[in-house]
């Protein structure tokens, strides 16, 4: 089982990237193959021209297609999903998504966007035609608290819940999906 998780926070340090560490140690765990790439990992000139023949595009793009699942997720900016999120998904195929699991993870500074979620990233999911969207997991950047050099990063026993629960759905939705029943049969 391949998943892919897609980082758009324009940010190396961010709490966003703490939930895809997290789902990323969590399915490590159950015999998942997990890559990350992150909006960073695009240079940025790749990603403001549109450059899709550029190598990391290519990479990303067949990273895309080898995945079973994809865990996206992105800081709420200005109520919706980065800027830097929407250029890497404009760089992906139309129907990008097609025959994937997808979980959408956000993070916003308050409870206050929660609807950013329901609203704008799980509409940009399903226009890549996604073939099932998990519920997802919205956390404010007071239930998620950043490593420093005495304590290590950490969620919120609510926080960290909800997430568990959607990460269980999503390998459960994944275990059912009929080409990783034959590949284990």
């Amino acid at each position: 089982m391949q998943i892919l998780l897609i980082g758009g926070s324009p940010a190396q340090r961010s709490r966003t990237q703490i939930l895809l560490d997290h789902s990323a140690d969590w399915l490590s765990h159950r015999g998942a193959r997990t890559l990350t790439w992150r909006a960073t990992d695009i240079p940025a000139e790749v990603l403001l021209h549109a450059q899709f023949s550029h190598p990391s595009i290519a990479q990303l793009r067949e990273d895309v297609a080898q995945a079973d699942g994809i865990i996206i997720a992105s800081p709420v900016y200005k109520a919706a999903y980065t800027g830097v999120l929407k250029a890497m998904i404009d760089l992906l195929p139309e129907r990008g998504f097609e025959h994937k699991v997808v979980l959408p993870l956000m993070t916003a500074g308050s409870a206050n966007h929660l609807l950013a979620l329901d609203f704008s990233l799980k509409p940009l999911v399903a226009a890549l035609k996604a073939e099932e969207i998990i519920s997802g997991v919205y956390a404010s950047d007071q239930q998620i608290h950043y490593p420093n050099a005495d304590h290590p990063a950490s969620i919120e026993e609510e926080v960290k819940r909800r997430l568990q629960d959607n990460l269980e759905a999503f390998y459960q939705a994944l275990q059912r999906r009929p080409s990783l029943q034959q590949a284990v049969a």
